[in-house]
């Protein structure tokens, strides 16, 4: 019923920036907190930044002032500007979204496939 499309990964050297971005679709009716977790070889998934409908912000204290999250209500979308990036930052990145779908009373959270970002020392 909802599909999130995440594109932005890739490989970039220390000290660089990505943009992460994140598109759902499908029968949405409202979305809730968007946000992006990571997952790097042999760790547990963490919660990287999260954003909601409002606009408040919550960023995990190793992302605090170099990423930055923001979404676009009107596009179903969530961003990840990251900057100053270090090696690591290097995992999968996921989009979460917390949506209501047209038909469900109650809202579900939904993941996207993840992409990849590499930081090259």
């Amino acid at each position: 019923q909802v599909q999130l499309a995440e594109s932005g990964g890739g490989l970039v050297q220390a000290g660089g920036s990505l943009r992460l971005s994140c598109a759902a679709s499908g029968r949405i009716f409202s979305i809730m907190a968007m946000g992006w977790y990571r997952q790097a070889p042999g760790k547990q998934r963490e919660l990287v930044a999260d954003i909601t409908s409002g606009g408040s912000t919550n960023y995990a204290d190793s992302v605090k002032g170099r990423f930055t999250i923001s979404r676009d209500n009107a596009k179903n979308a969530v961003y990840l500007q990251m900057n100053s990036l270090k090696p690591e930052d290097t995992a999968v990145y996921y989009c979460n979204a917390f949506i209501r779908t047209f038909g469900q009373g109650i809202p579900a959270t939904y993941r996207g496939q993840g992409t990849q970002v590499t930081v090259s020392s």
